[in-house]
């Protein structure tokens, strides 16, 4: 597994994570082992749309079979996501190929642009999920494949965030059903000179504490729904 990444300054970082999990400051990374999955190229947003329109299906249709939104199906095929590994079979299904025949394209090309860090580009990985944030100009590379900046949303309805004071921090919990295969991986905190992050894992509970101080960004990322934000 190999990380490639330009780290353009250091701020200060609040997080919560294993003990046992290394972490990047100014960019976050949670190294986790390679789990056996060696390639040199992932699905391809262009390989996705040309089966989806040979298969004669709507990327509503595809959503549907899935189990995940349109817009997730529409992220994919314009480079501003990928699928989530534990939807690499059922996509092929869904397509009428073979997960070989999936995964053969063309390399993703990624080119992150950002400036400040409120203006941070976020990057998962689909293999090892892996977690970057970075805040300049960078090329992500992570097991073997060039990652796209995840693309953000509104909080919807399905991914609804409370939050509640608690003295002098904020008590936050994000309606999920956080199965196996269908989970909030973590929450940030942006605003114009730091980060609070704090990393949730399947099964467990989507919340946490937080100090919100001055105006800023909520980030949740759901690994089959992507990457959506709230402005506090």
């Amino acid at each position: 597994m190999k990380v490639q990444l330009i780290i353009s300054i250091f701020l200060p970082l609040k997080y919560t994570a294993a003990p046992s999990v290394p972490v990047a400051f100014a960019n976050i990374i949670f190294l986790n082992e390679n789990k056996g999955v060696a390639m040199d190229t992932y699905i391809t947003g262009a390989t996705i749309k040309t089966l989806r329109e040979k298969k004669g299906i709507t990327q509503t249709q595809l959503a549907d079979v899935l189990g995940v939104s349109g817009k997730a199906i529409s992220k994919w095929e314009t480079a501003k996501g990928l699928p989530d590994i534990t939807l690499i079979e059922p996509l092929a299904k869904a397509l009428g190929v073979s997960v070989m025949e999936l995964m053969s394209g063309d390399t993703i090309i990624n080119k992150n642009i950002s400036s400040n860090i409120l203006l941070s580009r976020f990057y998962v990985c689909p293999l090892c999920g892996n977690i970057i944030r970075t805040t300049g100009d960078t090329l992500i590379s992570c097991c073997g494949i060039t990652l796209p900046p995840l693309e953000t949303e509104d909080i919807d309805d399905n991914h609804e965030i409370t939050i509640e004071r608690v003295e002098d921090e904020h008590f936050i919990t994000i309606s999920h059903s956080m199965s196996k295969d269908h989970y909030i991986s973590f929450i940030a905190y942006l605003t114009t000179d730091r980060v609070q992050f704090v990393k949730f894992y399947p099964e467990g509970n989507a919340e946490t504490r937080i100090q919100l101080r001055g105006r800023g960004y909520i980030y949740i990322y759901c690994n089959r729904h992507g990457l959506m934000k709230l402005k506090v």
